[in-house]
């Protein structure tokens, strides 16, 4: 029997094993956790980050005795691809790249999808064969070959001509604004392709923002703003408007700020888009915050904590009673930790309730109310009530005053979990923030158990990632001394041979240098030394010398260590971490 047999004849983890990939006890970690998730294995060992969306390609290549392809070193011909529509492709993510005689061969992210090759098999007329290819590179190679920006090219080319149709023999620079209405078919189509295309690339969000002159389209990649088009002024008006029917917001009202929600589906996966229309100098800009369920990561062991961070951080949300903070700027994931503290904590025996504004992913099994200010359903209010609806854990959105702060610290103390956001820069300035709204030194004491603070660092990507040496200067300013690697757990490490990494840019990130991203933090825990120093009303930075001494990694440290491991560059650390001397 040959060794593509027997890799054939085993499950996927044992295969993994059988190559070397990983070992029995990434497996069993990893087994426990798709039946917490529901995920399939390959998907979890990839989020662990033993294995790469590669080598379990290549796995199931053999498993499946179904040939593997590399796409990223294969030309497609375009006249090959547009056999099969880009719907059918992208809904069964596959791609067509070579023709001989009648022979098409698909490379597909699921070769066993046989309703997939029947339709293309029926509507080619054509014998298809197979091959399996990693999903990006399928989702890469679809995005390269069908175009999207010929796609958008071309509907600009069709806005000019219908606007030039209307105008007629009149100058095509002396038609209103409203030269075309929301209805029109070229505006339906661009305003689809903004969405999907933001969705198919993992932006967060996206910003239709009127100028002067100019009409700018500019998506958030990894907490940065690129510009991503330029439609043309005219079309504003009509563009602003189908957003404004898509989320069914009044399209008459223009003088004053709305909010309203999109929901789609793309690429066969139900998507929220959340809305804000704000009017502004030369029109109304809109900002849709995409919401994507099945982006979100709700295991606490997948968010970036450090080692001793991550067991501080388990250790406050066991607690039974007390409060948890969570600080941070927009952005910077707050909700997703909490939401995974949520996950972790989410038992049959207990209550858990929250109050949001606006709810932002559905939890199962997880009591979730969406605050209405405007009526009356307050965070303060929505407290209030939750307190008679015998709850174990409260979620709140935001403490964003003194009444929330109260009852929070009430509901605290009688015996309740309650977890939260709260906005500052750092976990020893949250102290001051909450003295600032009026709580008493002894009540933030007695109540909170523990506070942290984050950021999110691009991650390098990991088909340009070079290694670079700074200047011994640098760093020897950013470790300060050599015991900071002591601190992130890190001894082996010799500062004088320090291996620093950057991102060159590639097509698979666009040209940062960097694909997706990974969170900080700064975990401080109410020690009895900490209670002290507050209730006598000493400094911020006293605050902070203490929680070091006490074993706090600040931002600057947590980033640093994720440089020192590989994952993201000291231009990131400093950029992230700039407040941090």
């Amino acid at each position: 029997m040959t060794t593509t047999q027997k890799v054939a004849k085993m499950k996927l983890g044992e295969a993994l094993i059988s190559n070397g990939f990983i070992n029995q006890e990434q497996l069993k970690e990893a087994i426990a956790r798709q039946k917490q998730t529901g995920k399939r294995l390959g998907q979890i060992l990839i989020e662990m980050r033993v294995v790469t969306e590669r080598d379990i390609t290549e796995i199931l290549s053999k498993q499946l005795n179904v040939p593997f392809i590399d796409l990223q070193n294969y030309i497609i011909d375009p006249a090959t691809a547009k056999l099969v529509p880009e719907h059918i492709a992208q809904r069964h993510q596959l791609i067509p790249i070579n023709k001989v005689g009648n022979k098409l061969t698909v490379a597909m992210v699921d070769p066993l999808n046989v309703l997939a090759v029947d339709d293309i098999q029926l509507m080619t007329g054509l014998q298809v064969k197979a091959v399996v290819a990693t999903p990006s590179d399928v989702q890469k190679a679809l995005q390269d070959t069908y175009g999207a920006h010929n796609r958008i090219n071309d509907m600009f080319d069709d806005l000019n001509t219908q606007m030039a149709d209307r105008a007629g023999d009149e100058d095509l620079d002396a038609l209103g604004e409203d030269a075309l209405d929301e209805n029109a078919g070229p505006i339906i189509k661009l305003v689809n392709l903004i969405l999907n295309q933001a969705v198919t690339s993992g932006v967060s969000d996206i910003h239709i923002e009127p100028f002067e002159k100019e009409l700018r389209v500019r998506y958030r990649r990894d907490g940065v703003l690129n510009n991503e088009m330029s439609p043309p002024k005219k079309a504003q008006a009509a563009i602003i408007s189908r957003v404004k029917i898509m989320a069914t917001l009044d399209i008459a009202e223009k003088r004053l700020p709305q909010d309203g929600r999109i929901k789609l589906r793309v690429n066969n996966r139900p998507i929220d888009f959340r809305v804000s229309v704000l009017p502004c100098s030369w029109g109304e800009k809109i900002v849709m915050r995409i919401l994507d369920q099945s982006g979100l990561k709700v295991n606490l062991e997948d968010l970036g904590f450090e080692p001793q961070s991550y067991d501080r951080f388990k250790e406050g949300i066991a607690h039974p009673y007390g409060i948890v903070l969570v600080t941070g700027p927009t952005g910077s994931g707050k909700t997703t930790t909490l939401y995974s503290a949520m996950t972790s904590l989410n038992q049959e025996s207990v209550n858990i309730m929250t109050a949001e504004d606006p709810v932002e992913y559905q939890l199962n099994g997880i009591n979730q109310v969406m605050c209405r200010p405007d009526i009356g359903l307050t965070f303060a209010a929505a407290l209030r009530s939750f307190l008679r609806q015998d709850p174990d854990i409260i979620m709140v959105g935001e403490i964003r005053d003194y009444e929330t702060a109260e009852i929070a610290i009430k509901a605290s103390m009688t015996g309740h979990l309650v977890l939260s956001t709260i906005h500052t820069n750092d976990a020893p300035a949250t102290v001051g923030r909450m003295l600032d709204m009026g709580v008493e030194a002894f009540m933030v004491t007695s109540s909170v158990i523990l506070i942290q603070a984050q950021r999110l660092v691009r991650v390098i990507c990991k088909d340009c990632k070079k290694e670079w040496r700074p200047k011994q200067e640098m760093i020897d300013n950013l470790l300060v001394n050599a015991d900071l690697l002591r601190k992130v757990d890190l001894p082996h490490i010799d500062v004088k041979n320090i291996k620093f990494f950057r991102g060159d840019g590639c097509e698979s990130c666009n040209h940062d240098g960097y694909r997706g991203r990974v969170g900080v933090y700064e975990v401080l825990k109410m020690t009895e030394d900490l209670r002290t120093i507050i209730v006598r009303g000493e400094s911020t930075t006293a605050i902070s010398n203490q929680a070091r001494s006490d074993g706090m990694l600040t931002l600057r440290e947590s980033a640093l260590r994720k440089a020192l491991l590989g994952m993201t560059s000291v231009e990131e650390v400093v950029r992230v971490t700039a407040a941090e001397r």
